[in-house]
C-alpha cells in the first residue's frame, strides 16, 4: 500500500525552460520483471488493473514525456481537427503511445489535486476530494476501501487503500482501520469504496459498514467524517445523503 505521491503540480515557470533530461529512465517494468523500453511509445498493459506506477517519478521528467512527440521524438504532432484523413492514421499507429500520455496527464492531475486537498482542511475541497478519488479507483475492476487520515484540523495526514477485495465485494475489518487512524495519531478519517459495477447506490451492507466502523473509531475519540462511493463519473457523499 503506498500513500498519495507528496509532489504537488503546479504551473512551469515561464522564465525557466525544461531541464534536458536524456536518456529517459526505465521507469517502467515487464511483469517478468525485466525492464521496458521507455518514453513516448510505451503501451500500458490491456489489463485496467495495471496501471503504471508513475508516483515516483520526477515532476520534470513527467512534464518532459507529456510534451514530447507521439510515437518518438522525430514524429509528427498529434493530428488536429481538420487535418487530412490519413493523418488520423497516425493516432491509430501510435495507440500505445496516446495512452501512456494520458497515463502521465494522469498522475500530473493526481498531483495536482493533492496538493489542494493538503492546501487546507480536506472538508473545504470536497471537488478536489471528488475528483482525486475518481482516478484513483474509479477505473478498477475490483473494489478497493480507501481511507483518508485527518488531523484535528482536518487537515490531510496521508491516504491509503487498505483494503482489496473482488468484483463485488471488499472484507473490511475495524480492527485495521482503528490500528491505523491510531498510527498516524488521526483525529478524523474519511473512508471511500469503489462499485465497479458501476452503480454508486449504497447497499445495506455499506451502511451497517459504514455504522460499525464509527462505533469502533469512536472508541478511540476518531470521528468519521464521510463514507463516499465512487462509480464511474459518480461519487456518492453519505454525509449528504444523511447516512451517517
Amino acid at each position: 500500500m503506498r500513500s498519495i505521491a507528496e509532489c504537488p503540480f503546479g504551473p512551469w515557470p515561464a522564465s525557466q525552460s525544461l531541464p534536458a533530461l536524456s536518456p529517459r529512465k526505465p521507469w517502467l517494468a515487464h511483469p517478468s520483471g525485466n525492464p521496458v523500453p521507455t518514453g513516448i511509445g510505451v503501451p500500458l498493459p490491456t489489463s485496467k488493473e495495471n496501471v503504471l506506477n508513475l508516483s515516483n517519478v520526477p515532476r520534470a521528467e513527467l512534464v518532459r514525456e507529456l510534451l514530447a512527440p507521439v510515437g518518438c521524438d522525430t514524429a509528427p504532432a498529434i493530428p488536429r481537427v481538420g487535418d487530412s484523413e490519413a493523418d488520423y492514421a497516425l493516432v491509430e499507429d501510435n495507440k500505445g503511445a496516446l495512452k501512456y500520455k494520458l497515463a502521465v496527464a494522469r498522475e500530473l492531475l493526481m498531483r495536482n489535486l493533492h496538493a489542494q486537498l493538503c492546501s487546507g482542511p480536506v472538508m473545504h475541497s470536497p471537488d478536489a476530494m471528488r475528483d482525486w478519488l475518481r482516478l484513483r479507483c474509479a477505473h478498477l475492476e475490483h473494489e478497493v476501501f480507501m481511507v483518508l487520515y485527518l488531523t484535528v484540523q482536518n487537515q490531510l495526514i496521508e491516504a491509503q487503500e487498505l483494503f482489496r477485495g473482488t468484483l463485488t465485494q471488499t472484507s473490511v475489518y475495524p480492527r485495521e482501520l482503528v490500528r491505523g487512524a491510531l498510527a498516524r495519531n488521526a483525529a478524523a478519517v474519511v473512508i471511500a469504496h469503489n462499485h465497479p459495477s458501476g452503480s454508486a447506490q449504497p447497499s445495506r451492507a455499506d451502511e451497517h459498514l459504514t455504522q460499525t466502523l464509527k462505533a469502533a473509531l469512536a472508541l478511540v475519540d476518531v470521528r468519521v467524517l464521510d463514507h463516499m462511493i465512487v462509480a464511474g463519473t459518480e461519487v456518492l457523499s453519505f454525509a449528504e445523503r444523511g447516512l451517517l
